[in-house]
């Protein structure tokens, strides 16, 4: 760009038309879309796109009745061309009106402003992410910028999990499809619009969930010695597996994303005045980046099976594949990559206090495209400290900055 600095910092905080981006947030939010009923804000946001006058926007059901939409703004030539991406599902909202009864934001569809900020399910997570890429693009192209590159948008439905049969990133696993095969065009960079307080998270953690079934033999409480207790043989699981975890927090940290580590987060079993001929229970591995999947389930099998005496029998089920088929892979790109330094510049310019490059504490759908080679970050407004909760929420003046922010940034990595 021709423009010095002064000049580019000003444009985009005013070409950025407040009444209209808070609209689109709040209309975002006000489209309910638990995972499996994201069609309607799926929907809204293609009307969206067409509306900004894009050369291309589809709407393509990986699932029946379930779409995913993506625009695609083309650019003149030269420059490289930008993925913006989120998912448009959200966690279900058990408990939001009993937490705010009588309250302006009792309902969690409501998009209530409250103490400067938009409240309800989905408003961090991450409707305020895709809002932001949204007018973000608006504000370049009110702005006249130069773009010689494609500007992409896909909004991708299926990637948070809770809801059954769900959650499986199947939104996902239909895009990258297309971009294998040619039929979209391939991004050179891709921001995801995961919540980071517009801190640019530049790693994510991998993760697996373990569901184990511990069966021994049920028998009448009276004569304890001809049953095998499957509780007391779960008691001796768990004492390896968290002496397992402990071993994992020793083989070190990585900088962005910290240790492994093991977490049980539920048990069940028991018999009514008998042995206890059953017993479950779930497990969550994180793996640091460089860690393999398939290495970490031989060790936890291998751990759980030492600790077993031969009369039990255990059963291992891994429900929750997403770029592997037992779960999700670390991640992870340079930090001084040319892009990011581009995008923390952005940052900073609008808000100071923002940009840090740091890990994510969650797992998200980034590493399906770092896998392809395409490097990707995690960047948008809110907390996820309070996303899946009922005090989701995110502050308008953070919104603002980010769209602000991401408009520098697409008008500079895009230009001719």
């Amino acid at each position: 760009m021709s423009e010095d600095a002064t000049t580019v910092v000003a444009r985009w905080p005013a070409a950025v038309d407040r009444e209209v981006a808070l609209a689109t947030l709040q209309t975002a939010v006000r489209h309910g879309s638990i995972t499996g009923t994201e069609a309607s804000f799926a929907g809204y946001l293609a009307g969206l796109l067409r509306s900004l006058g894009l050369d291309e926007v589809a709407e393509s059901e990986f699932l029946p009745g379930r779409p995913n939409v993506v625009g695609i703004k083309r650019g003149t030539g030269g420059g490289k061309r930008l993925l913006l991406i989120g998912h448009t599902d959200v966690v279900d909202v058990r408990g939001w009106r009993e937490r705010w009864a009588g309250d302006l934001r009792e309902d969690p569809f409501g998009a209530a402003i409250v103490d400067g900020s938009v409240w309800g399910r989905g408003a961090a997570d991450l409707k305020a992410g895709i809002a932001m890429s949204i007018e973000a693009l608006r504000a370049v192209l009110a702005g006249h910028a130069d773009l010689g590159s494609d500007v992409m948008l896909a909004f991708i439905g299926d990637e948070e999990s809770g809801e059954p049969g769900t959650g499986v990133s199947a939104g996902m696993k239909a895009l990258v499809q297309e971009l294998d095969r040619g039929a979209l065009p391939r991004p050179d960079m891709a921001i995801y619009v995961e919540p980071t307080t517009l801190d640019i998270y530049s790693a994510q953690m991998g993760f697996f969930i373990a569901e184990i079934e511990v069966t021994g033999r049920t028998a009448y409480f009276g004569v304890p010695e001809q049953g095998v207790d499957a509780l007391k043989a779960t008691h001796a699981i768990l004492a390896a597996l968290w002496a397992h975890s402990a071993e994992l927090e020793k083989r070190g940290s990585h900088p962005l994303v910290g240790h492994s580590f093991v977490l049980v987060t539920a048990i069940e079993g028991g018999g009514l005045i008998a042995v206890p001929g059953r017993c479950k229970l779930s497990l969550i591995r994180k793996l640091r980046p460089g860690e393999d999947l398939d290495d970490a389930r031989r060790d936890i099998e291998a751990v759980v099976r030492a600790a077993t005496a031969p009369e039990v029998d255990v059963t291992f089920t891994y429900p929750a594949g997403r770029d592997h088929a037992i779960g999700g892979m670390p991640s992870e790109i340079d930090p001084a990559n040319e892009a990011v330094g581009l995008l923390e510049v952005a940052i900073q310019r609008n808000r100071p206090d923002r940009g840090k490059i740091q890990g994510a504490p969650f797992w998200s759908e980034a590493s399906f495209l770092t896998a392809r080679g395409i490097p990707t970050v995690y960047f948008a407004p809110g907390d996820i400290s309070l996303c899946h909760t009922s005090e989701e929420h995110v502050p308008i003046d953070e919104y603002l900055s980010g769209i602000a922010a991401l408009a520098e940034f697409i008008a500079a990595y895009c230009s001719a």
